[in-house]
């Protein structure tokens, strides 16, 4: 194992995984760069981001993805490059490919934007598919480009899916007390992961030789559940039965498309991992993929039942 730590740069660290990232980077003594445009520092939240990176130690880079010397110039501080941009940039991480080739440093590690579900190992359907397709088609140019890469699957945040029981309908932002819809027959077994756990776990696996050209998924053992596990656990943590409605797949898959953008991307996601179980179907086999909880079993991980006791 090396011992010494590569210089990270994070690109899309404003964004809701990429903050997580960077503190992430910066606690864990990894020299942090962020590269930020200009106009973040005007943006009233993200001006608030940008400032917290400061205070951590984080080296503030100017540019973005549309100007090719920035990236460049940003590239060439560090040894490996993260990517946490959201799913309207997913596809301009292509600047970023041809900067890393361009920048004649040697990068050690690429970590294209992923932070979700297996895109290559999917069923998911509708406008989830959409976005998967866009993050398979970045991690085929990698490989086509001879990038040392590492693709991190961390399936759920909570915040967007235990804080709410996955209840993608409403505008919640803790968990329901009176009624819940459980998607399907709710059986099937889905992987919730905290934020800053996500960070630890990509923290140790960036200098790590057995996570590179490696996916490396975020399963530990007490976070794989279902809605119904969620749900029963939920339950009895208020001391409550909640009024349950179940959506079957039939009606999810009616209902998709005939809803709004962001909620229809919602419920294709919902149908893919609470319906299909698309983060658990298949097995980790060594030849593509590794898993974090047991790589590093150091790394003390909270789980779903520790994370709803905040809302009690």
């Amino acid at each position: 194992m090396s011992t010494e730590q590569s210089k990270i740069l994070v690109i899309g660290g404003t964004g809701y995984i990429g903050k997580f990232i960077v503190e992430g980077s910066a606690k864990s003594g990894h020299q942090t760069f962020a590269l930020v445009r200009e106009s973040s520092l005007s943006d009233p939240v993200k001006g608030k981001i940008v400032q917290k990176f400061k205070d951590l130690g984080v080296t503030i880079l100017y540019g973005d993805l549309s100007d090719k010397e920035s990236l460049v110039k940003a590239i060439q501080h560090v040894d490996v490059v993260i990517s946490t941009v959201g799913l309207s940039q997913l596809m301009n991480q292509i600047s970023i490919i041809s900067a890393i080739k361009e920048s004649g440093k040697h990068i050690k590690r690429f970590l294209p934007s992923e932070f979700g579900n297996d895109v290559d190992r999917t069923v998911a359907i509708g406008p989830a598919k959409s976005e998967f397709s866009m993050k398979a088609e970045i991690r085929r140019v990698v490989e086509a480009e001879g990038v040392p890469y590492t693709y991190v699957i961390n399936n759920c945040f909570n915040g967007y899916f235990l804080a709410t029981l996955a209840q993608c309908e409403t505008r919640l932002t803790s968990p329901p007390r009176d009624k819940v819809t459980i998607y399907g027959d709710g059986n099937a077994k889905a992987i919730l992961n905290k934020e800053e756990d996500i960070a630890a776990y990509t923290m140790r696996a960036v200098d790590d030789p057995r996570t590179l050209t490696k996916t490396v998924y975020i399963n530990p053992p007490k976070n794989i559940v279902s809605q119904n596990d969620l749900v029963a656990l939920w339950e009895s943590k208020i001391g409550k039965t909640l009024e349950k409605t179940y959506v079957s797949e039939e009606e999810l898959l009616k209902k998709i498309p005939e809803s709004p953008h962001p909620l229809d991307l919602l419920l294709a996601l919902n149908h893919a991992i609470f319906v299909k179980g698309d983060q658990t179907w298949f097995t980790i086999e060594p030849s593509f993929g590794v898993e974090a909880s047991q790589l590093y079993p150091d790394v003390k991980y909270t789980s779903v039942d520790e994370y709803l006791n905040q809302f009690v």
